[in-house]
């Protein structure tokens, strides 16, 4: 267990960017970088370390500091604000489908021939249609990501880790994260996402059992079980905007 000394908040600019950090000095040897899911960048230096000595390092890891913020900017979920009503388009698995509101006898949702066919018991307001969605998202999404755990974690069945548990809630920042104790955590409007992006943020998930950090181990890993998941993580930014 290290022993933590102080921390104080720093800065250093590199070209037009500011990059704020925290330094906390500790009984350590080397110094420890990292760049953390809400954008903060916490540096670990051995106690008695010179400042001047810090800064020059963190300048001239600053390319790779703002590729990992921009990256934890960009997975942020972009899903605009709905309206829930006739006519209005709603992602699942990656393709549109339009709304058909109606009264009838019984709440349900139905998808058929490139609708969301919704009936309200009564009258079919906004939040009641929003209700009644959401909750057959949620219940999409449990089986839709479940099938994709299952999937995913064939490839990392002989690395010596177990299998993790997994949980779904709707999370502003984040379309999924890892827990201390191992729970995969996945956004429900994931669900709006193709199936390839669902596998690609569980794959980075489970990634991160072997390797906590965005370090160089851990892009060598996911490169390994997903060859080219730039391009799939670039698809799951444009299909949900």
């Amino acid at each position: 267990m290290e022993a933590l000394i102080h921390n104080n908040k720093h800065s250093v600019v590199y070209g037009r960017k500011t990059i704020d950090f925290s330094l906390l000095y500790c009984d350590r040897k080397t110094m420890e970088m990292a760049v953390h899911p809400d954008g903060a960048v916490i540096v670990k230096a051995p106690v008695g370390s010179d400042i001047t000595l810090i800064e020059k390092k963190i300048i001239k890891r600053a390319r790779w500091i703002l590729r990992q913020m921009n990256y934890f900017k960009q997975f942020n979920p972009k899903t605009p604000d709905r309206c829930y009503v006739n006519g209005e388009t709603h992602l699942y698995l990656g393709k549109q489908y339009r709304l058909k509101i109606a009264e009838g006898t019984e709440n349900s949702v139905k998808l058929s021939r490139g609708f969301f066919h919704i009936t309200c018991r009564n009258e079919p307001t906004p939040d009641a249609v929003k209700k009644l969605l959401n909750q057959w998202y949620l219940e999409k999404a449990q089986l839709q990501f479940a099938e994709s755990m299952d999937r995913c974690w064939q490839k990392f069945n002989g690395l010596g880790i177990d299998q993790p548990k997994l949980s779904i809630k709707r999370m502003q920042k984040r379309w999924g994260s890892l827990s201390d104790k191992g729970t995969v955590t996945l956004n429900t409007d994931l669900i709006r996402a193709p199936k390839e992006c669902i596998d690609y943020v569980v794959t980075h998930e489970l990634c991160h059992l072997k390797f906590h950090d965005h370090s160089p181990e851990f892009y060598k890993l996911l490169d390994s079980v997903i060859p080219g998941w730039e391009k799939i993580k670039h698809k799951l930014e444009l299909s949900m905007v």
